[in-house]
């Protein structure tokens, strides 16, 4: 009782000297509010920690691979090694993502993390069981070398994050601590998704340039064979060190994993479908809707399954470059996102398989979609009473619905009357702006990519008199002018995560608007959109978090700087039945290091 009586005492000195009191070491960490799950958790809710091992996976991807060091710029990495899709297979971070929750961190590597209310440090203690392929342990020397390797030769996604580092220091036996420049609250877990290399097996004088010699790390497989450019074979290591912790049970349940590349996606689904792939992760609409008749489908032996995701749908569409006179008016903006007719292109072109986008944060917690503005929402909103319009204050954005038949009367003079409110008018089978000028621009193309999108857009438009021309340019020219910001329109798909951060400054921040090479392709530079990102990013729990990206979303969508597209709200997924799934699906959708082989 004295001794807690006297660290009582000392934190009160502390706070009333101004220094910074520390939280004890905790076992998870999330981006906003507290981690779901207890110290004492079991296993992650969408795993299985009963699945059977066993057996062989055999993987697909599409293209080719020179090199399998997935950390650094030359070469083309090969996956399975580090993987959002097949898993940390030979690599491991300090700390584990959760599928299942926005943005939180459970242990592996690391045992314990500790930080501060301002996030102004991170500190991690690694499990002492840790251990690499070769048996060595794991030591906070390897964590320094790898931070500093990566952020001198790696990606540099990896040198952003270190600039942002003031000092990384060893702490006690098995602590690592960074202390970061200013605070910042989502660098902590930031570090905590860095992987761990092992000092004794790196070469640093050579680390930069690309190989095919396997290396070693601390994951539950080896990188066993690689045949180059076609396909690699991990093994499962039977010594691996965490395959009982709980962040871990359910995971990793094949004894033989096999990634096999194709350079030809169409010569991929037909070894699928002859069963020498076991899973087939679909994304052309045409084939999903079409192309699954064969008899290995008819006779059950292959699943078909839509797996629903509660993802943001991100926001696919026409940035509209407000740099270009043409764009100056948010109510010509405003009508050209309420012209695409995506009724009649879902049906004809797609099959009718996508989702018209409505928000940026769409199908998710984070969308504005059919919610009318929280009381915060508006609070954060009243210091710029002209940046949400007062439709998508009540409700978001709406937009109108054709009946798909590419000739509604009623859904052209529906735009036609939005343009007439603001002045324009048809002359001579023109639009003119209200001071006479042709409305007329250009939609920018990647070689044929959105092709048929594009001319449909500009039928429906030149049906009002306005003319839009289309030029697909190659890769290389498309990237000089989308970097220098030399087109009128162009289609882009901003993703979406969760958690989003301080990415939106370089995609939406006027900061952004005026450098070349940022994401703000519609050249935005708006009071209100910079405010609602500094209040996204300084949002400590979740419910701030959310009315704060709302607040923001709304902002975007009234500003329309986009023609909004569409998306699928759930992964396509095939498999034959020999794969077999936990019946959970987390927020984030299938993970398939969860999968096992199944008894037959």
């Amino acid at each position: 009782m004295r001794s807690k009586g006297l660290v009582l005492y000392l934190m009160l000195v502390a706070l009333a000297a101004g220094n910074p009191v520390y939280a004890a070491p905790q076992h998870a960490i999330a981006m906003h509010g507290e981690a779901a799950l207890p110290a004492d958790f079991a296993n992650m809710p969408y795993a299985n920690p009963d699945a059977p091992k066993g057996g062989t996976i055999n993987y697909a991807w599409p293209g080719t691979f020179d090199s399998v060091n997935p950390f650094i710029v030359q070469g083309s990495g090969a996956r399975g090694s580090l993987d959002l899709v097949f898993g940390n297979n030979v690599f491991e971070t300090l700390m584990m993502r959760s599928a299942d929750e926005p943005f939180s961190l459970y242990p592996l590597l690391a045992e314990s993390i500790e930080t501060d209310d301002e996030r102004s440090f991170v500190e991690f203690t690694l499990d002492e069981r840790a251990r690499f392929s070769d048996g060595e342990p794991v030591k906070a020397e390897d964590v320094i070398f790898t931070f500093e390797l990566l952020a001198e030769k790696g990606l540099p996604r990896y040198g952003v994050t270190a600039a942002k580092v003031a000092k990384v220091e060893k702490v006690g036996a098995r602590g690592v601590r960074f202390t970061f420049k200013n605070p910042d609250r989502e660098l902590p877990l930031i570090l905590g998704l860095f992987p761990v290399l092992p000092k004794h097996a790196i070469d640093a004088d050579t680390f930069e340039k690309s190989t095919l010699n396997p290396m070693i790390g601390s994951g539950p497989y080896r990188l066993e064979t690689v045949k180059a450019g076609d396909a690699l074979t991990f093994r499962r290591n039977p010594d691996y060190w965490a395959k009982e912790i709980p962040s871990k049970r359910g995971f990793d349940n094949y004894d033989t994993i096999v990634l096999t590349y194709f350079r030809d996606e169409n010569a991929m689904f037909e070894a699928f479908k002859k069963g020498l792939i076991d899973v087939f992760m679909e994304e052309n609409s045409g084939r999903w809707s079409s192309q699954y008749d064969f008899p290995a489908v008819l006779r059950g032996d292959i699943i078909k399954e839509s797996i629903r995701t509660r993802l943001p749908s991100g926001m696919f569409g026409i940035v509209l470059n407000t740099r270009q006179p043409v764009f100056n008016d948010p109510r010509l903006r405003a009508a050209l996102m309420d012209l695409f007719d995506f009724e009649w292109a879902n049906r004809t072109l797609f099959s009718g398989v996508y989702t018209r986008t409505r928000s940026f944060f769409d199908n998710s917690d984070l969308s504005t979609a059919d919610k009318a503005a929280s009381d915060r929402e508006r609070e954060m909103l009243s210091a710029f009473p002209d940046a949400v319009t007062p439709e998508i204050m009540e409700h978001g954005w709406k937009p109108p619905v054709s009946n798909g038949t590419g000739l509604d009367r009623n859904f052209m003079r529906a735009g036609f009357e939005k343009l007439k409110a603001a002045g324009y008018v048809l002359k001579n089978g023109r639009l003119t702006t209200p001071d006479g000028a042709p409305v007329a621009f250009e939609i920018m193309l990647k070689s044929n990519e959105n092709q048929q999108v594009a001319v449909a857009y500009q039928q429906t438009l030149a049906k009002l008199g306005i003319a839009v021309s289309i030029r697909s340019v190659d890769a290389a020219q498309f990237l000089q002018r989308q970097i220098n910001y030399d087109f009128d329109a162009m289609f882009f798909n901003y993703t979406a995560s969760l958690s989003p951060g301080i990415e939106q400054l370089s995609r939406w921040g006027s900061t952004a608007r005026d450098k070349p090479g940022t994401f703000n392709y519609a050249g935005v530079a708006s009071p209100a959109v910079d405010a609602m990102i500094d209040a996204l990013i300084n949002a400590r729990t979740r419910d701030e978090f959310t009315d704060a990206v709302r607040a923001y979303d709304r902002v975007l969508l009234s500003g329309a700087y986009i023609v909004p597209m569409y998306f699928k709200p759930e992964q396509w997924i095939a498999h034959w039945k020999r794969i077999d799934r936990p019946q959970t699906v987390p927020l984030q959708g299938a993970q398939l290091p969860t999968w096992w082989h199944a008894a037959q």
